[in-house]
């Protein structure tokens, strides 16, 4: 068990990203139905926006205050915990998942700093007292 590397965080992002895509794109298809047909313009529905945010939050702090792992990251062997190295409370999840936004906002360098952290870690792992752990394949004996 060993915190994970840059690049196995980043394949997970990766899947994940695509996975959110295609949950946002799902639950689009019914505005678009009440529009008939029409595409739905971000700026003139807050409804549309809401339910947007709402569907993030809820895919990755769900998945993150629940079993501990995005389908992204159980397909990388990840593992979010806890300094106590359990599952993060729902509060620790919601504040990972705001201080991620964190990490984005000066061009990415709060994900960047896990290169050059000592162990390994994010300014969002940082902030919400969470990390990602790889729990590498076991050998099979015999």
């Amino acid at each position: 068990m060993q915190n994970t590397g840059f690049l196995r965080r980043i394949g997970a992002m990766l899947y994940d990203a695509l996975l959110v895509g295609a949950l946002l794109f799902l639950v689009t298809i019914p505005f678009i139905a009440a529009r008939g047909g029409e595409p739905v313009e971000h700026g003139d529905n807050l409804i549309y926006q809401v339910t947007l945010l709402i569907v993030i939050y809820a895919f990755f702090v769900g998945f993150w205050s629940g079993p501990g792992r995005t389908l992204g990251m159980q397909s990388w062997r990840l593992q979010l915990e806890n300094d106590q190295g359990e599952v993060p409370t729902l509060a620790q999840a919601s504040l990972r998942l705001f201080a991620s936004l964190l990490s984005w906002l000066p061009l990415g360098l709060g994900f960047l700093w896990q290169i050059w952290d000592s162990e390994n870690l994010t300014w969002h792992d940082r902030i919400s007292h969470t990390r990602l752990v790889h729990y590498p394949r076991e050998e099979k004996s015999g």
